[in-house]
């Protein structure tokens, strides 16, 4: 049976381990975003996310799974809140825990609306959620509607990836370019091009150094990108984000879930293909935040310093090296000494590090898988995969959590494996 709790009894529980509170609405509500009437965004300190949109077509057996990964289990006592307390999305999803046995479950009187509005109490967000954008945003945005964190006057929407036009003129968001990080790229090693190289990719691109620039991909589900040249959009679209933040582009912005939040709100693509006007100038210097990346030199200083750390996100067959991940990569293995991020199914998956519906997944989340394996803020965090994209993903989503101390090994595997048995 469900029943309820206020805003004061709830906030005496924060540290109560036997307690687990659920955050029932979107998780760009979750990572800070204002999408109702709420006076602040963010969450409960504490709380999971958990969007009711999950649940409904799990089965209870998968349900109970995630929920366990989320450290919901039966024995605790549940507090579920939603927006309010007209957000019946949040009574399902309480009643449901309660039939399948979950504890004492129980709906916070109010939701968010009424935590948020207590100017006492604690509120928790994503650092830099303005830069984890949603659909309903960006629709807003293109519709030319006033929005929390608007952008500047300038602004431009990219559909990336890596050598596809085709797929962005088959359907993209009204409005957007395509961008090819094969504009980025080099395509010898996969590492970032020479500062003067991107400058013109971006002044080609229109994009000058306060542009701010909304990046999003196309992703397939695990099993149907089967080669390194098939679209693997939400990576190229981070692997572009962290190449523009490392040239010195201000505003970089991701649409989290890529085009497939877009289509799952209901929007409509199309087929216009459309051509950015070049920019007169940069407006800066070319890397503005060289530290953003390293190479093999500067790898090696990592692996020798006690408090950095290399972190490989690959999948577990190339790490403990049953494959190279990439048909051009000869070697199989990882390098020694560094930490096992975790990525996904293959190289070009991120399951890891997403939810089910492919957005970020909960941040607290991340960074507490981080922090169980040595991975923490105050130490001086350098991350790679094979070839750099994998790689922006887990960079991005420390930068969004206001990480500072933070690179990409570009060269990755596939030049690690080569250089490190070249005689000295």
């Amino acid at each position: 049976m469900v029943s309820r709790i206020n805003v004061d009894d709830l906030a005496t529980m924060l540290l109560d381990p036997r307690v687990k509170i659920i955050d029932a609405r979107p998780t760009a509500a979750f990572n800070g975003w204002r999408l109702g009437q709420e006076t602040r965004g963010g969450h409960i300190p504490g709380a999971v996310a958990f969007p009711t949109a999950w649940a409904a077509g799990a089965s209870n057996g998968d349900l109970a799974e995630v929920l366990s990964s989320k450290g919901v289990h039966r024995e605790l006592s549940i507090v579920v809140y939603g927006y309010d307390d007209k957000d019946e999305d949040a009574g399902d999803l309480a009643g449901r825990l309660s039939d399948l046995g979950y504890g004492h479950v129980r709906i916070l009187d109010g939701g968010w609306g009424a935590w948020a509005e207590r100017r006492d109490l604690d509120v928790s967000k994503l650092p830099r959620f303005s830069q984890l954008v949603h659909a309903d945003w960006l629709h807003g945005l293109l519709a030319g509607e006033p929005l929390d964190e608007a952008p500047g006057a300038d602004y431009a929407v990219f559909h990336v990836n890596s050598g596809m036009p085709e797929a962005y003129e088959a359907g993209h968001i009204p409005g957007s370019f395509h961008l090819d990080t094969n504009l980025l790229e080099s395509p010898t090693d996969w590492n970032r091009r020479t500062p003067r190289e991107l400058e013109s990719a971006l002044l080609e691109l229109g994009i000058a150094s306060d542009t701010t620039v909304i990046l999003y991909g196309r992703d397939g589900a695990a099993g149907e990108i089967e080669k390194d040249s098939e679209e693997a959009g939400l990576i190229a679209a981070a692997r572009a984000a962290g190449i523009l933040l490392y040239a010195g582009v201000e505003d970089v912005r991701l649409l989290d879930g890529g085009i497939g939040a877009w289509l799952a709100a209901g929007y409509p693509v199309e087929t216009v293909a459309r051509s950015p006007v070049p920019a007169a100038a940069f407006g800066a210097s070319i890397p503005a935040h060289a530290d953003y990346f390293i190479d093999f030199e500067e790898a090696n200083d990592v692996l020798a310093d006690p408090d950095g750390v290399l972190v490989s996100v690959r999948s577990r067959p190339e790490h403990f090296g049953e494959t190279s991940g990439y048909d051009y990569i000869q070697e199989a293995g990882d390098i020694p000494g560094a930490i096992w991020g975790n990525s996904g199914t293959d190289a070009n998956h991120m399951e890891h590090y997403r939810n089910v519906d492919d957005t970020m997944r909960a941040f607290n989340e991340i960074s507490a898988n981080w922090e169980a394996i040595g991975i923490t803020s105050e130490r001086e965090v350098t991350f790679y995969c094979g070839t750099g994209s994998r790689a922006s993903e887990a960079f991005f989503y420390a930068y969004l959590m206001g990480w500072s101390n933070i690179s990409i090994y570009d060269g990755g595997w596939f030049e690690w494996s080569r250089r490190s048995e070249e005689p000295s």
